[in-house]
């Protein structure tokens, strides 16, 4: 029998990284999604918190893997936010980095016009170093995954050069997706987790390329009704995929009743990219039964990120619907 306490603690562990920050603040903020960190980012660094207050930090960097210029070394100094959206302040408190001396992370970076460095938000634009691993960002900070430094490092360097229209290693990521989706898909248990973090990094490796010779292989993702993270990466890996068989996937899932409402939004959004007018109708006959329950992305009303907002999937498909 497996220990109780062991499986407790991975329990805890999964819940960290899936459910997101459980610090109390009295300010809070609209958290973006990762690609408009990277995007707006001038670098992506490895490096180690040198020193650190709630007003700055001080960063070694240890390796350039990304850059709109040349490349960062030294001690850079952060001292803001380049992506916060903040709903509301409360004490006189204000964003406030969370750093640790000796911590290790990966950095998305922007330069500043004081000639220091920003970081997207206290809670995003970085991913920590545990070990060999990293604490790692593909979809949104409420979402982590605990991965393997080389996949981080070959996928998010990969996605930091095509927002910025640089080359990247295309074969070696096309190899590292292509394993991971031959996998059945995993399932969230203590067993297969690592391999569940791997297809979520390779889905979401596919929604930020762009590519769009995956689609047989997401449907199995998309078809995951065990595993609504699956079914959210595999619905964004087909924004690129605009096809009528494609949208008629998704329009399958948006059918099923049983299909949770963040899936449904994400189905949404993916379909408002493709604008499949021939579907205006059947998407016409979902707007009686759709969900007008908030969905969120979990987490605590304590969670700075608290105001982060998702539609609800009748607002989502009103929109849609308007659009066509």
């Amino acid at each position: 029998m497996r220990n109780p306490q062991h499986f407790l603690r991975f329990v805890l562990i999964w819940l960290l990284l899936l459910g997101g920050s459980h610090l109390t603040y009295a300010t809070t903020w609209n958290e973006p999604w990762h690609d408009q960190v990277v995007k707006q980012a001038d670098y992506f660094v490895l490096a180690t918190v040198a020193a650190a207050d709630k007003n700055s930090a001080t960063l070694t960097v240890l390796a350039t893997l990304g850059t709109t210029g040349s490349p960062l070394t030294g001690t850079v100094k952060l001292t803001d936010f380049y992506a916060l959206d903040l709903c509301s302040t409360s004490g006189g408190h204000g964003p406030e980095f969370h750093f640790t001396p000796q911590d290790t992370a990966y950095f998305f970076l922007k330069k500043n016009q004081t000639g220091t460095y920003s970081l997207a938000t206290p809670t995003t634009g970085f991913a920590l170093v545990k070990g060999q691993r990293v604490s790692a960002t593909y979809r949104h900070s409420y979402h982590q995954a605990l991965l393997e430094r080389p996949a981080y490092e070959l996928t998010m360097t990969a996605i930091f050069q095509h927002y910025h229209q640089q080359p990247y290693a295309a074969e070696a990521v096309r190899t590292f997706i292509g394993q991971q989706l031959a996998q059945k898909p995993a399932a969230l248990n203590e067993e297969e987790l690592p391999i569940f973090f791997k297809q979520h990094a390779a889905l979401e490796t596919i929604y930020h390329l762009g590519l769009t010779d995956y689609y047989a292989a997401t449907l199995p993702f998309l078809r995951d009704s065990q595993n609504f993270h699956s079914q959210i990466s595999a619905a964004r890996a087909l924004t690129a995929v605009n096809t009528q068989e494609a949208n008629q996937q998704l329009l399958t899932l948006l059918s099923d009743a049983k299909t949770p409402d963040f899936p449904k939004v994400v189905a949404i959004w993916t379909l408002g990219a493709h604008q499949p007018k021939a579907l205006k109708t059947n998407l016409q006959k979902l707007i009686s039964k759709a969900s007008e329950d908030r969905a969120g992305f979990g987490g605590n009303l304590m969670d700075p990120r608290v105001c982060t907002h998702l539609p609800t999937v009748k607002e989502a498909l009103t929109d849609l619907i308007s659009r066509l």
